[in-house]
């Protein structure tokens, strides 16, 4: 089997593995934006949480033009979330570009800030150049559940898969708001500050679930 024909069966049992997964789908938002367009940073890990999200017809992902980005394209359309197809090594002008035109219809985005292939948990700084120019605010996303069945794979990421139903929680934090004229060295100031602002989610998310659960 080539290469080509490899991936489309890949990408044709990842979707059909998710219509069944999403039978048993059990996430629970935690200060959802009201306010909307945004831009939603998460870990590449994580991105099986954006089915959690209550506008997925309206929202964006930025996906790689690689073997593993047309798999995850194909799931990600099945859960009626938009694909644009590009990152930082490929396509990547016009991938930004066609996602600032997204954000100026009024569309939200969403962004794995450390892929497509790390490091892991290094936010990169293209959200805070789109952030920057669409004057749309960043808002960071996070997920966590104590249980067994929210797997995580040896992976360069540590990807996370819910299998079964697990109970979760996604966690949403405050909207981080980019000057329109920020300087290179501010940039990285916010790149940071992102990067904070993920990590600090995640662990509240951890220290708090038995009692966000419950809300």
């Amino acid at each position: 089997m080539d290469k080509r024909h490899y991936v489309a069966v890949l990408s044709f049992l990842t979707k059909h593995f998710y219509k069944f997964e999403s039978f048993f789908y059990n996430v629970k938002n935690i200060n959802y934006p009201k306010e909307k367009p945004v831009i939603f940073a998460l870990w590449h890990a994580h991105q099986c949480m954006l089915y959690a999200n209550e506008d997925r017809g309206n929202l964006n992902v930025m996906i790689s033009r690689s073997n593993d980005g047309d798999i995850i394209a194909a799931a990600t359309e099945y859960m009626g979330i938009k694909t644009v197809r590009g990152s930082t090594h490929r396509g990547g002008t016009g991938a930004t570009l066609e996602l600032l035109e997204k954000l100026e219809q009024g569309e939200s985005a969403a962004i794995t800030i450390d892929g497509p292939r790390g490091p892991k948990g290094v936010v990169k700084d293209g959200i805070i150049n789109i952030a920057k120019i669409s004057q749309v605010p960043i808002v960071p996303m996070t997920w966590y559940s104590p249980s067994p069945f929210l797997l995580r794979f040896n992976t360069w990421d540590e990807f996370n898969f819910p299998f079964l139903g697990p109970k979760i929680i996604a966690v949403y934090g405050e909207p981080i708001y980019v000057p329109n004229d920020l300087s290179k060295e501010e940039t990285e100031v916010y790149r940071k500050r992102v990067e904070t602002a993920l990590n600090d989610l995640y662990a509240y998310a951890k220290e708090n679930y038995k009692d966000l659960i419950k809300k």
